[in-house]
């Protein structure tokens, strides 16, 4: 698939817009999160604009280096503690984008309306400086001396593939249900949220959707799928064709994952996935035990 006119030039922009910001971190142990096991800290970090973001910094004990998971924000004002489970085996780093509760103090996304902040400019675009916030984390990440460089993962949505591409030392990605997806189509599919965003803005507004889906172009992962190196999972939903063109648009080793639909069964699934790449146990949420 053909990538937008100024697709390039656009996020080498961006990237040039972090290389000249330092990251400054500023970390905090919490106690409250911490065990024997493992130390979390809050993480302050500096983004374009320049602003500050935040992120759960989690770190196991004894002696590293230790494989490490980058987890991408989620859509939605709150993401969690790092899993506990998650914190044993791994260096994690939970990232809050500009807006998202502890990283809301000059500016507070609301919801809905984050899809669509400033959409029909790609410069003002609110995902712009989201990107940026997650390339941001996962340099912080990488630099860190507890991590082996070896065993980096990512996970989330359209902002794990994309942070891959920006970073292909990232050796491992696992997304699942990326929101900018052939978005332009896939809200006439759907009355799923956040999708209904655009579809309420467009239903008011008709007249802003050339502008809105060429700024959309930018930010669908299967124009960037082509610098993702990484070893990859795509978790699908009930039509795994719809995901086919994207698996195909990834440079590196690339599964699906369809889903049972079965809760734990995915999750264990997913994470025994996930811990074969980076040398660990799989671990099960449900029975606290080690899975088969």
């Amino acid at each position: 698939m053909t990538r937008p006119d100024g697709f390039t030039a656009y996020w080498d922009r961006l990237e040039a817009d972090l290389t000249r910001l330092e990251p400054r971190c500023v970390t905090e142990p919490m106690p409250r999160h911490s065990t024997e096991d493992f130390t979390v800290h809050a993480l302050r970090m500096t983004s374009v604009g320049p602003y500050r973001t935040f992120g759960y910094l989690s770190v196991p004990a004894g002696r590293g280096p230790f494989p490490a998971v980058l987890e991408t924000p989620r859509y939605g004002s709150v993401n969690p503690v790092p899993d506990y489970n998650d914190r044993m085996r791994y260096v994690v780093l939970t990232l809050m984008h500009r807006g998202q509760r502890l990283a809301d103090e000059t500016f507070a996304a609301e919801y809905p309306g984050l899809l669509t902040l400033g959409i029909d400019d790609p410069e003002t675009y609110v995902y712009r400086g989201i990107v940026a916030d997650s390339v941001r984390g996962a340099d912080v990440l990488l630099a860190l001396p507890e991590v082996d460089p070896d065993r980096v993962a990512v996970v989330g949505d359209d902002l794990a593939l994309i942070t891959a591409a920006f970073r292909p030392t990232i050796g491992t990605v696992r997304s699942g249900w990326p929101m900018f997806y052939r978005l332009a189509e896939a809200r006439r599919r759907t009355l799923e949220y956040p999708m209904q965003e655009l579809n309420d803005l467009l239903r008011a507004r008709p007249d802003r959707g050339a502008g809105v889906e060429a700024t959309l172009a930018l930010f669908d992962p299967i124009h960037h799928a082509p610098s993702v190196r990484a070893t990859t999972l795509i978790v699908e939903g009930d039509d795994p064709d719809w995901m086919t063109p994207l698996r195909e648009a990834v440079a590196g080793p690339v599964e699906g994952y369809r889903l049972s639909h079965e809760g734990g069964t995915d999750t264990d699934r997913l994470d025994a996935w996930l811990a074969g790449r980076m040398g660990v146990a799989p671990m099960t949420k449900f029975q606290g035990k080690v899975t088969a």
